[in-house]
C-alpha cells in the first residue's frame, strides 16, 4: 500500500498544481482581453468640403442618397443611402474628414455604452498619436478632437451629448 501511496500524492500535487496554474492563465488571458477592447467611436460619416452644396446635393440625389439633416440655407446638409453617411458643407471647413459620433448610432440614436471622447483622446496620447485639436480632459458631455492618420486625412471625433 505505502508503494502506490507515494505516486498518487504525487499525482494528486501535480493535478492541483495544473488547475491552479491554468485559473492563472485563464484570468490573465480575461484581463488582456478586456484591455484590448476596440474603442467605440459611435457613427461613422464622411465630411465633404464641396464647392456648391446644391449642386452637391443634387449628385448625390441622383446616387439614391436623401436629405436626412442640415440646411441648404446655411449652407450643409446631411445624406444618407442605408448605413451610408455624407455631409456636405460649404466654406465650413477646408479638408474632407472622416467623422465619428461617440454615444451616437448611424441614426442619431443615442448608445448606452460608448468611449467618451475624452477616453478616446487618452488612448490616442498613448499611442502617440498627435492630436491637432483637444477636448478639454476636465469637462464632461459634449467635445471634439481632430488629429490626422499617416496620409493626412483629416478625422474628428465629435461628441454631442
Amino acid at each position: 500500500m505505502k508503494k502506490y501511496l507515494l505516486p498518487i500524492v504525487g499525482l494528486s500535487i501535480a493535478f492541483s498544481l495544473g488547475l491552479l496554474t491554468m485559473s492563472f492563465v485563464q484570468k490573465n488571458a480575461q484581463k488582456k482581453e478586456k484591455k484590448e477592447q476596440p474603442l467605440k467611436l459611435g457613427a461613422f460619416s464622411i465630411s465633404l468640403n464641396v464647392k456648391d452644396v446644391k449642386a452637391s446635393k443634387a449628385f448625390y440625389e441622383k446616387l439614391g442618397f436623401k436629405q436626412s439633416g442640415g440646411d441648404v440655407a446655411q449652407n450643409y446638409v446631411v445624406m444618407r443611402n442605408e448605413h451610408a453617411i455624407i455631409g456636405l458643407f460649404q466654406e465650413m471647413f477646408e479638408e474632407t474628414m472622416l467623422t465619428f459620433n461617440p454615444g451616437w448610432d448611424e441614426n442619431k440614436k443615442e448608445l448606452k455604452q460608448f468611449d467618451d471622447v475624452r477616453k478616446i483622446q487618452k488612448h490616442l496620447k498613448q499611442q502617440q498619436i498627435p492630436i491637432f485639436l483637444e477636448t478639454d480632459s476636465t469637462a464632461t458631455g459634449p467635445g471634439f478632437i481632430i488629429f490626422n492618420d499617416p496620409d493626412g486625412n483629416v478625422i474628428l471625433i465629435d461628441q454631442h451629448r
